[in-house]
């Protein structure tokens, strides 16, 4: 009877014993989740409009013949060759000659020149005689008649001599020169070169309504076109509308841009963007790494190996950056990457 007694009290002490064994561990081990972060630094961002339009040329002519005559195109002093397209040509520059022996004949022009000369030179004589009492007013008088009939036929032969010639009203380049062979007879009228000012370029933008009070004349603008990605050209703004488009609404502005270097070309289409104001030592932040909740904004910091979230009230932004105005301070340790995983009070391991 007492083997019995002490076989149950032994199996009662194995079953106590592997239940204890068989109890589960409670204690846990949190892993800290791998970031990298950035002190915060002061910096400056700008309020900015992005928008785009198309460069056009700030002067532009096509230059027709103002009489009939043989055609011959002139030789580039810079390029000791024929004009040709691309070429720059200066203010007043004859680019192109018409010939008509008997159109200039008719002008008379060396007669008209010697006659001047000629008239002239009585003019002075008969002053000198009138102040010493040699000749009277009258004749005085009519001797400056002369002169003056003699000028104005001279200033007439020139102005006709030069219908007989092209010449360049502006600096500019030339975009267009249809092909004509020398010698050939071109009548009035006929387009022979087009040139263009484009130093300096406009471009047309649309802006958004909501924008009407803060745009102004000569605000800052840069320039960007893609063929050109390493260049940012510097415009400012030239007129602006005060109606708004009832279909778009948006309003019309005039950007002008120096383009001396003749980097941008007619035509071509441009980023722009318009600088409305600027705010320097304050805390930017990049706006890829900002988490929007339905409590609004955050980020993460980092302090003592723990995630913590921060709400943050944005200020200025533009398309990468944005300034915060609360939430933040300068040389916190702000989580830039491994951010998408972390809970307020995580666990972090700061990598590079």
């Amino acid at each position: 009877m007492k083997s019995f007694y002490q076989i149950i009290a032994l199996s009662a002490l194995i079953g106590v014993g592997t239940a204890c064994n068989n109890q589960p561990t409670t204690t846990a081990t949190e892993l800290a989740v791998p970031v990298s972060v950035t002190d915060i630094k002061p910096g400056s961002i700008e309020k900015v409009i992005n928008t785009t339009g198309t460069l056009n040329a700030t002067k532009k002519t096509v230059l027709n013949t103002e009489m009939a005559g043989k055609y011959k195109l002139l030789i580039n002093p810079k390029s000791h060759r024929p004009f040709a397209l691309g070429d720059l040509v200066d203010n007043a520059q004859e680019i192109i000659q018409l010939e008509d022996a008997e159109y200039v004949n008719s002008i008379g022009f060396d007669s008209k020149k010697l006659n001047l000369e000629i008239t002239e030179q009585n003019k002075k004589k008969q002053q000198s005689l009138f102040e010493k009492g040699g000749v009277t007013q009258l004749d005085y008088r009519n001797s400056e008649v002369s002169y003056t009939n003699a000028k104005y036929d001279f200033e007439k032969a020139n102005l006709l001599m030069a219908k007989m010639s092209v010449h360049a009203p502006f600096k500019g380049v030339i975009t267009d020169l249809p092909p004509q062979t020398n010698g050939t007879l071109v009548p009035t009228g006929t387009a022979v070169v087009s040139l263009m000012d484009y130093s300096t370029m406009t471009v047309a933008v649309n802006l958004p309504e909501k924008y009407i009070n803060d745009v102004e004349i000569d605000q800052p603008v840069r320039i960007m076109n893609y063929t050109l990605p390493n260049d940012t050209l510097k415009g400012s703004v030239k007129e602006l509308s005060p109606a708004i488009s009832t279909e778009t609404r948006t309003f019309e502005g005039v950007v002008i841009v120096e383009n001396p270097q003749l980097k941008l070309r007619p035509g071509m289409f441009a980023k722009c963007d318009i600088v409305l104001a600027k705010h320097d030592s304050v805390i930017v932040i990049p706006k890829n790494i900002i988490i929007s909740g339905q409590r609004g904004k955050s980020v993460f910091i980092v302090d003592n190996g723990t995630a913590t979230e921060k709400r943050i009230t944005i200020g200025f932004e533009n398309i990468n950056s944005a300034e915060i105005t609360s939430g933040l301070k300068k040389n916190d340790r702000l989580v830039i990457k491994g951010f998408e995983t972390l809970k307020n009070r995580s666990k972090v391991k700061i990598v590079k």
